[in-house]
């Protein structure tokens, strides 16, 4: 059994993807083209905005966005505590200040009430300046963007939307990608959509901005890659990825949305009551890049995780150390109880197997298995 079964979506479009490589590879342009000019126009035509800028993966995908902004020392930059550690790296990579939100604890994402105080606070303490916050689709579901961006309006921050486990979600069926100032996401091959590598891109309606993002990704360029005007960094997209991504978009359109939300409502109908399954609030629909549930302790959690393991099982946790215990940023103090939500989540998540090819046959193995663990 697969955590998420990429041989089988493989072993499906195999012809299709295999001729596209080919195509790429008879035709040796390997960088840039009219391949990956298509791909943006259909990613973006999907979200619903007028610009898909793609790139070389999701983290150089926030931290392009954050260069454009000019984000920089002295700047804070509102990040959820319970996330991967990119979405804080890349604050700290560009010169400024992350700072860090707990979450709310039925659906993982940011807390938009202890973001506002996060913010009051950064002020009343006037050692930075607030600029941006980066909320986090996590586990397939988009954060609320609704109240988010009254806050940022209040304040007036920039919204980037880290999308990197969001992408097919939506709210109200406004999609994931399309909301804030900016979007970004994830290609990454276990993402909800994954290419065979790495991957990335980014969405806006700012013309201006994406003029600048185009710009940043190839070394800065001015009116071509010999004319640079400005530091940039080179992270682009390369053809071959983009030919498995169309075909893989396609897929993912047609049926493994629908079928992964299939999987969802197979697990909330056969797991009993001896856990906390997954929230997806009225108006929302998520992409399920992964299906998490809660247990009463960390001791209850890894007791499951290891007879889940016995019988041939995979689970994953995400994560199992907040942001603010990251090593990389032991160089700052923080206050425990502020992240006493994301502390409690670490201790008992536990994501199982889930992706659009798992069969019914197999949730009810994976349900079983949890049910007799737990009784």
């Amino acid at each position: 059994m697969q955590f998420r079964d990429l041989k089988s979506q493989y072993a499906i479009y195999k012809n299709e993807i295999d001729a596209a490589v080919q195509d790429v590879m008879s035709s040796a342009n390997f960088i840039g083209g009219s391949i990956v000019k298509e791909l943006e126009a259909e990613l973006a035509d999907y979200v619903g905005v007028k610009h898909c800028i793609s790139c070389g993966n999701g983290t150089d995908a926030l931290s392009l966005v954050l260069m454009a902004w000019n984000v920089k020392e002295g700047d804070a930059v509102f990040v959820p505590d319970f996330t991967f550690f990119a979405t804080g790296e890349v604050v700290s990579l560009n010169g400024a200040t992350p700072v860090f939100v707990d979450v709310d604890e039925t659906t993982f994402n940011i807390d938009v009430e202890k973001l506002e105080k996060a913010v009051k606070k950064t002020i009343k303490e006037g050692k930075l300046s607030p600029k941006v916050v980066i909320p986090v689709d996590l586990f397939g579901l988009p954060a609320n963007y609704p109240e988010i961006e009254k806050v940022a309006e209040k304040y007036d921050l920039l919204v980037l939307e880290d999308g990197a486990q969001g992408f097919g979600g939506n709210i109200d069926g406004k999609m994931a990608c399309s909301f804030g100032h900016a979007a970004t996401t994830s290609f990454f091959p276990a993402k909800p959509l994954g290419c065979f590598g790495d991957g990335g891109a980014i969405f806006t309606n700012d013309d201006d901005l994406a003029a600048l993002i185009n710009s940043l990704k190839i070394h800065g360029k001015g009116i071509n890659k010999y004319d640079n005007v400005r530091i940039g960094i080179n992270s682009r997209l390369d053809t071959i990825q983009a030919a498995i991504l169309k075909i893989k978009l396609r897929a993912f359109r047609e049926h493994e949305l629908d079928d992964v939300n299939r999987v969802f409502e197979f697990y909330n109908s056969k797991l009993e009551g001896s856990v906390v399954k997954p929230v997806i609030p009225d108006g929302y629909y998520s992409s399920f890049a992964q299906y998490t549930i809660k247990l009463n302790s960390k001791q209850q959690r890894n007791k499951l995780q290891n007879q889940l393991k016995e019988q041939g099982i995979p689970s994953m946790i995400y994560y199992v150390k907040p942001m603010h215990r990251q090593e990389a940023f032991s160089d700052k103090s923080y206050n425990e109880l502020d992240f006493a939500v994301t502390n409690k989540l670490c201790d008992t998540v536990l994501s199982l197997p889930m992706h659009p090819y798992l069969k019914e046959e197999e949730v009810e193995k994976i349900a079983g298995a949890v049910n007799e663990c737990l009784g």
